[in-house]
């Protein structure tokens, strides 16, 4: 590991034991700040490279979740939450509705941006947030904080504009059927909000995120590699697979 990284480095064999162990440690998380605290606050990430992990999180009985209070990371500005893409939508199904989650604060999209910033913002910053879940993006996003990010806001949301490569992987990953679909802008929590989380656990798996993970990782740590900031934190650690781990210098393992 880089000398000037906290970062904690974890490597799986494949996805599926990833997702699984990232899973026992957001539950074991969950449960302690319940017992210290009387309640969870929790940050959700979305996305194709949560969905193994949000599966086994939800597939566990071992979480008191009426006492979770969830906030997400990022929604797209101008989208509906009927369409596929919508991460109020994503959450909705895939954690919401499974687990009986009644305190949420889900960022609409369509709703008029400043407003929207002010009222989830209020709730984000009334406490503070035992657990982020985080993943990276392609081009080494953090939310939808592309490169280069604001590392120096202290505003709990920002209204962003998205860059082509985090507008193509949309595509890619078949949220949106052309790049012409992916709207240009999103509301997303800010770098500086999602490093006060007092643990943060990043989920990235699959071998398109090999570059980013290695930037991130062993580069500099700088806003063109936005996720490179999770070395500052003092608690986090990012989950690897075979797949994402492949470039990084042994070094650092």
């Amino acid at each position: 590991m880089r000398h000037d990284s906290a970062l904690k480095v974890e490597v799986f064999d494949n996805k599926l034991s990833l997702a699984k162990a990232a899973a026992a440690r957001a539950c074991d998380l969950i449960r302690e700040a319940i017992r210290d605290y009387g309640r969870a606050r929790i940050i959700v990430a979305t996305g194709t490279s949560q969905l193994d992990f949000l599966n086994a999180l939800t597939n566990t009985q071992q979480v008191d979740w009426p006492r979770v209070e969830l906030f997400h990371l990022d929604e797209y500005i101008g989208l509906p939450i009927t369409h596929p893409a919508s991460f109020r939508k994503f959450l909705t199904e895939r954690l919401i509705a499974k687990t009986g989650i009644t305190k949420c604060h889900l960022i609409d999209g369509e709703a008029d941006p400043c407003e929207v910033i002010r009222r989830v913002g209020a709730a984000l910053i009334s406490a503070p947030v035992d657990v982020a879940f985080v993943g990276i993006g392609e081009n080494g996003h953090l939310a939808f904080n592309d490169p280069p990010a604001d590392f120096e806001t202290d505003d709990p949301y920002l209204v962003v504009s998205l860059d082509e490569a985090c507008r193509r992987q949309q595509v890619g990953e078949g949220w949106f059927a052309s790049l012409s679909e992916v709207p240009r802008q999103a509301i997303s929590m800010s770098i500086r909000q999602i490093m006060k989380a007092k643990e943060i656990l990043a989920i990235v798996p699959e071998s398109r995120k090999a570059a980013a993970v290695k930037a991130c990782v062993d580069g500099e740590i700088t806003p063109m590699a936005p996720a490179s900031i999770l070395r500052r934190h003092p608690n986090a650690t990012i989950h690897l697979d075979k797949d994402s781990a492949a470039l990084l210098n042994p070094a650092t393992l």
